[in-house]
């Protein structure tokens, strides 16, 4: 067997295999052997069948077989071996019927998209800035009052108020504002502040225990789902629904009455009773806030730094091999004009892969299997402590992070995870970043914007 490989041209190369009968000759008649031993054929033992009637009927198959086997093989040990860089997967050159009952020598040409060579020099002359995001008064007030309310204790008043929840009875009507007997008929919770229309919350503001009220509930509950949820209605009934008139019966309010910002809900809050004071108790919700807001501040550099290097490096791709062999390789049949559409950003992508993966193999980036489950430990780790477990055995973590890395899918999510780790300490390292503070209502805006 011979492999040749043509001088590149338009970032493309030919790989040509010449393949001889000896090349697959042997494999074939092994083969032939398994399936004569093997053979029913009538007028014959088994076993016992003459090989020419094997050959005649199998023979061709065979080789097929044998021979496609020997070119996938070699296809890729050549590429392996001499290390050349493809895009996409090799196409073969031709479509051209084979003769494959009365040839024995074949010549094979596989088309080949060739990546890029890069060089990358990141230096502290490149800049990015790195968004530093400040929990202020308000998102720290904000806190104090969620945690007030997740600590608080509910009460029944005799009276509703904005805020309450109002426990219904909520009964279909029928056409003269009758109860319909056979129509639908569910208890639900109507929560007043989710009523957008003042004139219509009204409706529920003082009322009480018993009291009736007479609802269009398409008209005062505009959110689809709620109310679906509410009548016990599927999206599909609530919308071929011909009443919109019902009943609710009161049948007790609820209220919740934030706890107290003391030292009572201090210690519930943070039991190892170091927070003393509420000015300790901003402060932690502080630290705690801005500490989880580092990793929108990392994502938001990653994506500063994907934008900022696949504009500065310059390079061109095998466009029109790619475009090709997209079309070949996608599961729906598209046809070239409609991937010349997606193209564009298909293209940005794969440069950024492209550059990613030679930042990675600059610096050494590599991920072995003890890597893996470090990292891993570490994950179930953080997730049992945020369940107040604090304290687990190393070999139980172990355990776990192996049993969790046999399913490919989340080894393969828990990989990536990694990998970005381990970028952005890089991309922190070598690009000069110029920290700048930000409030978080106005890094949102500025997330939103790019």
């Amino acid at each position: 067997m011979k492999i040749t490989q043509s001088k590149a041209k338009k970032m493309m190369a030919t790989i040509k295999i010449e393949v001889s009968e000896t090349d697959y000759s042997e494999k074939v008649k092994d083969v032939l052997k398994r399936y004569r031993k093997d053979a029913v054929i009538p007028g014959f033992r088994k076993g016992k069948t003459p090989m020419s009637i094997i050959e005649k009927q199998y023979k061709t198959s065979v080789t097929v077989d044998e021979v496609n086997k020997l070119l996938q093989d070699s296809l890729y040990k050549h590429i392996t071996d001499n290390k050349v860089k493809v895009l996409g997967s090799p196409m073969p050159l031709s479509d051209i019927d084979i003769d494959w009952k009365n040839h024995s020598d074949y010549v094979f040409e596989y088309e080949v998209g060739l990546a890029p060579e890069l060089s990358i020099k990141i230096s502290k002359k490149d800049k990015l800035n790195y968004y530093n995001i400040k929990a202020d008064d308000k998102l720290i007030n904000n806190y104090c009052d969620d945690i007030a309310k997740r600590y608080g204790k509910m009460s029944n008043p005799s009276e509703s108020i904005e805020g309450d929840l109002v426990y219904c009875l909520i009964q279909e009507l029928d056409s003269e504002g009758n109860i319909f007997n056979s129509g639908i008929s569910n208890e639900a919770t109507v929560s007043i502040d989710s009523i957008k229309d003042k004139k219509h919350k009204k409706k529920f503001l003082k009322i009480k225990p018993d009291d009736k009220l007479q609802i269009n509930v398409k008209k005062v509950f505009t959110n689809a789902t709620d109310l679906s949820a509410m009548l016990k209605l599927s999206q599909a009934e609530l919308e071929n629904l011909q009443n919109d008139l019902f009943q609710f019966t009161v049948i007790r309010i609820n209220r919740l009455a934030p706890a107290d910002l003391n030292k009572e809900l201090f210690d519930k809050v943070y039991p190892e009773g170091k927070v003393k004071t509420l000015k300790e108790f901003k402060n932690r919700i502080k630290e705690e806030a801005e500490k989880s807001f580092e990793v929108e501040s990392d994502r938001m550099l990653k994506n500063d730094v994907v934008l900022y290097l696949v504009d500065k490096i310059k390079f061109d791709l095998p466009d029109e091999f790619l475009m090709r062999w997209l079309v070949k390789s996608s599961e729906k049949p598209l046809t070239l004009d409609q991937v010349k559409v997606d193209y564009p950003q298909y293209s940005k992508s794969l440069k950024w892969q492209l550059i990613e993966n030679k930042i990675l193999e600059d610096n050494n980036v590599k991920i072995n299997n003890e890597d893996l489950i470090d990292f891993t430990k570490k994950l179930v780790q953080r997730q049992m402590q945020q369940y107040g477990q604090t304290q687990t055995d190393d070999k139980q973590l172990s355990d776990i992070a192996e049993n969790i890395l046999k399913n490919e899918e989340e080894r393969k999510k828990i990989s990536n995870q990694l990998f970005d780790e381990k970028t952005l300490l890089i991309y922190k390292d070598l690009f000069k970043l110029n920290q700048k503070s930000i409030s978080y209502d106005d890094f949102v805006k500025l997330a939103t914007e790019k």
